[in-house]
């Protein structure tokens, strides 16, 4: 096994690197105190081909795999974890679900505008009071002729303002069935199709988040992504890649918070020394550090299998989960190296600590997450 970062790897960090502080940092604050989803920027991020990192090149993409899309979204997060979030979700969810689940036409059509920026994609499967009871989604879809009519509405769906675009799950069968739901391409304009209320969060403010509401939105069948009720199962398949990509935002978190504490305990003088000289501090780092390389490595076995098209459900649940528990960890601990300086917003730490908690949520908590890998290990 190769435990080396490619050249593309490298290649990739150190351009977002450059990018992240001319067009990200000095804005962070700003943008997460307002809440302002900084719409040019990912028009930005689109030229240099990070919002279609997985599609092809002929379809206007980077054709990268997943472990250049980890350096992506880990990198991004680094610097400011809500980006990372929007970038994240518009690669994983929206534009992969069509690229993965759409005919030959449908790809033609949107993932080009998609992968390169033009349009931003949401991705509508939450609904309020179902969480993750998918099954029991009221939102449905009633065929009328060559249309389909939406009514319903899903929650707590990042870009459900801005985007261009969004892949809707719906139910076209009954409720609880697993094969009672069908995916749908709903795009930005159409009637019965608008957005509701804007989340004030507590951390990634950044990103924007919102409901999308149906009230008689009529899409033709030409919209519908595979067969009338494979919604929920390509939804699964979908939050496979889902997982990878917390995983990575968890992982960038956690490396910026680390690298800040790094840095704080060793300018931060006490007793005529750093405080990193004292062992309560040093044991911190060492366990951040040891906690922050094997969610890397976790995260890479999961890139590997979803590159080489292997069962990546239980791997990718794993480093989800154990990702975000950590830089939940790390970040706590990053506040705590800093004292009460951590606690002021003159500090990276302290919108790191807010950010992180989002990562034991999105895609599952972690308990839906020890489910998913109970089940998986009980069938081995």
């Amino acid at each position: 096994m190769n435990f080396e970062y490619t050249e593309t790897q490298k290649m990739i960090a150190e351009s977002i690197r450059d990018f992240a502080e001319v067009h990200i940092r000095p804005f962070i604050m700003e943008w997460d105190e307002a809440q302002i989803f900084p719409v040019e920027l990912f028009k930005k991020l689109g030229e240099m081909g990070f919002m279609g990192v997985l599609v092809p090149e002929e379809l206007g993409g980077s054709g990268l795999g997943y472990h250049e899309y980890i350096t992506v979204i880990e990198e991004i997060s680094k610097v400011d974890s809500s980006i990372g979030l929007s970038v994240a979700a518009h690669n994983s969810l929206c534009t992969n679900h069509i690229l993965t689940f759409a005919n030959d036409e449908q790809k033609k059509k949107w993932i080009p505008k998609l992968a390169t920026g033009e349009w931003i994609g949401a991705w509508g499967l939450t609904e309020h009071n179902t969480g993750s009871d998918a099954g029991g989604m009221n939102s449905t879809a009633v065929k009328q002729g060559d249309n389909w009519v939406l009514n319903g509405a899903k929650n707590f769906i990042t870009h459900a303002i801005t985007g261009n675009v969004a892949v809707v799950i719906a139910r076209t069968g009954e409720k609880g069935d697993s094969r009672g739901m069908t995916a749908f391409v709903v795009e930005k304009g159409t009637p019965g199709f608008s957005s509701g209320k804007k989340e004030n969060k507590l951390g990634m403010r950044a990103s924007e988040t919102a409901e999308l509401i149906f009230d008689s939105c009529v899409v033709p069948d030409a919209n519908r992504l595979g067969e009338v009720g494979e919604g929920f199962i390509q939804a699964m398949k979908v939050l496979d890649g889902g997982r990878i990509s917390i995983g990575a935002l968890s992982l960038g978190i956690a490396k910026g918070a680390y690298e800040a504490a790094l840095k704080y305990s060793k300018e931060r003088h006490q007793f005529g020394k750093p405080i990193s000289d004292f062992q309560a501090i040093g044991f911190k780092l060492a366990d951040m550090a040891t906690e922050i390389e094997a969610s890397e490595l976790l995260l890479h076995k999961a890139a590997y299998l979803k590159n080489n098209h292997k069962p990546v459900t239980k791997l990718g649940a794993m480093a989800k989960m154990y990702a975000s528990e950590v830089c939940v960890k790390v970040s706590t601990d990053a506040i705590q190296i800093h004292g009460g300086y951590g606690y002021t917003k003159d500090f990276p730490v302290e919108k790191f600590y807010r950010d992180s908690k989002l990562c034991t949520i999105g895609e599952g908590t972690t308990e839906i997450q020890k489910l998913v890998i109970s089940r998986n290990i009980l069938k081995e």
